[in-house]
């Protein structure tokens, strides 16, 4: 046994002890009655520039996590933590009875309390609540970790997401600042006529994406079902039913790898929306995502060490362009297959010389271009191979009206103009299921048959965006609780 778990097991057995002293007394440990009447963080954006004599003489009560404790006998000074901020509390002998001065030598930092009081500046200038009643609202059993030494591990931080969020302010702040992002989405599509809509997570066939499905079984049924990789295939069946403006903040599910990117479960926003392009969507988002970067003051952000900047107009330039241009690769991997074939390879990625030309153009640009798209970038003109569910373009059919949205050196969004031709969608769909081993949705195709209007469509992958938006480096900075490895 180490010493760090020695000492727990110590302040774990002296907080029991405390626990039972409190509950000997007819003190409750846990209570549930107590109303607080402001936010510490209040009191403290209040008054922090008021002259000491014009505090008001008014009692105030509070309650708050106690985050350090400092004793000098007769007298105690508290921090106490709440959702808004901190304030301190002076808690003195005279002051209080004997159950509540009780309370207040015996607390432990971690306990939460309810307090009443008034205020005051003491000598060294800090705004404090003088303690007149004191009741103990939780007595916690586990101490707190210290704070410079107890969490700075970040695979704890994920693990104990609780802790994280009481000992690190910046971690809190992350995580509101996502709340008001994902408000702000919302609003912005509902401001645009658009309705918010639910779909499966339980699907008969794991479609709207490529990607590696969660398998379960449901019992009464006797049937295998897919967590959803993507609610595209039933938000479109909407559009055809008449609701023209339609939205879906949805939980996905890829049973895949994870990193700095990807986390097994993830949220995205996907919106349809009829009688509109896929040149439309590109201004349409850059309004969008800049609503939400304003929503939090992030119009301009530092990301891993890269100014992004968010005014607008958006970069533009077509796939194989970019892998030329930024990527300053040969044109001849773009005209030849085992040209491409060979730089794949030679950028380390596992690929074969089965894969279609499009799709070794692809990986080529994931290592040569994508880390590069640093200030928002739309990326168009995708072949018709690599794009199953996109409208042919009418300028050169072996291309789709289809954009990527970067930043940051990730994809942050995917869009077409969806293809509405069922006969086209069906052999498109039968030659991916062929070569991949997997199914057709051939409800989704008879959907079609029935007449989808003129739609374009996108995903956006709000953990990401929230990344970029809040300088996180890591998606498991902007999950409350990510996936992770079981431990031992």
């Amino acid at each position: 046994m180490s010493l760090e778990e020695r000492k727990l097991i110590e302040a774990t057995k002296s907080r029991l002890k405390k626990r039972e002293e409190f509950e000997s007394r007819g003190i409750s440990c846990y209570n549930n009655n107590f109303k607080p009447s402001v936010s510490l963080g209040d009191i403290a954006d209040q008054y922090k520039n008021v002259a000491p004599e014009d505090i008001p003489d008014i009692e105030f009560t509070i309650a708050g996590r106690i985050m350090f404790k400092r004793s000098f006998g007769k007298a105690l000074f508290y921090k106490l933590s709440d959702k808004k901020g901190m304030l301190q509390v002076y808690c003195k002998k005279d002051n209080l009875d004997e159950q509540q001065f009780f309370v207040a030598k015996r607390a432990d930092v971690g306990d939460i309390l309810g307090i009443k009081g008034t205020l005051f500046i003491t000598h060294t200038g800090e705004l404090t609540l003088n303690a007149n009643s004191i009741t103990l609202l939780t007595k916690s059993l586990r101490p707190l970790p210290e704070k410079w030494h107890g969490l700075k591990d970040k695979e704890l931080r994920y693990r104990k997401r609780y802790l994280d969020l009481i000992m690190n302010a910046e971690s809190t702040a992350v995580f509101r600042k996502r709340a008001k992002i994902i408000k702000a989405i919302r609003e912005f599509l509902d401001n645009n006529d658009f309705v918010e809509v639910e779909t499966p997570v339980l699907q008969p066939v794991a479609g709207g994406a490529t990607a590696n499905p969660f398998i379960t079984h449901h019992n009464a049924l006797d049937i295998d079902l897919y967590l959803r990789i993507a609610p595209e295939l039933y938000l479109k069946r909407i559009i055809v039913g008449g609701l023209e403006r339609i939205y879906e903040l949805s939980k996905n599910f890829r049973n895949e790898g994870m990193d700095l990117a990807h986390n097994p479960e993830f949220t995205m926003i996907e919106f349809y929306y009829a009688y509109q392009d896929y040149l439309g969507l590109m201004n349409f988002t850059e309004q969008l995502i800049g609503y939400a970067a304003k929503a939090i003051d992030a119009e301009s952000i530092n990301f891993s060490g890269n100014q992004i900047d968010f005014a607008k107009p958006w970069k533009r330039i077509g796939l194989y362009d970019a892998i030329v241009e930024i990527g300053e690769i040969d044109g001849e991997v773009i005209k030849n297959k085992d040209a491409a074939y060979e730089k794949a390879v030679q950028l380390g990625k596992p690929v074969s010389h089965s894969m279609v030309h499009a799709k070794l153009l692809e990986e080529i640009f994931d290592v040569a271009v994508e880390p590069k798209l640093i200030n928002p970038t739309f990326i168009t003109d995708f072949p018709v191979a690599v794009s199953p569910l996109a409208r042919r373009s009418e300028k050169n059919p072996d291309f789709v009206d289809r954009f990527e949205l970067y930043i940051g050196g990730m994809e942050i969004a995917n869009a077409f103009s969806e293809l509405s031709d069922p006969v086209d969608q069906r052999a498109r769909l039968e030659e991916q299921a062929k070569a991949k081993e997997g199914e057709v949705d051939y409800d989704y195709i008879e959907t079609l048959e029935c007449g989808l209007p003129p739609t374009a469509g996108e995903g956006i992958g709000i953990d990401r965006l929230v990344m970029i938006l809040t300088g996180s480096n890591s998606i498991r900075d902007v999950i409350l609780f990510p996936q992770m490895r079981p431990k031992k």
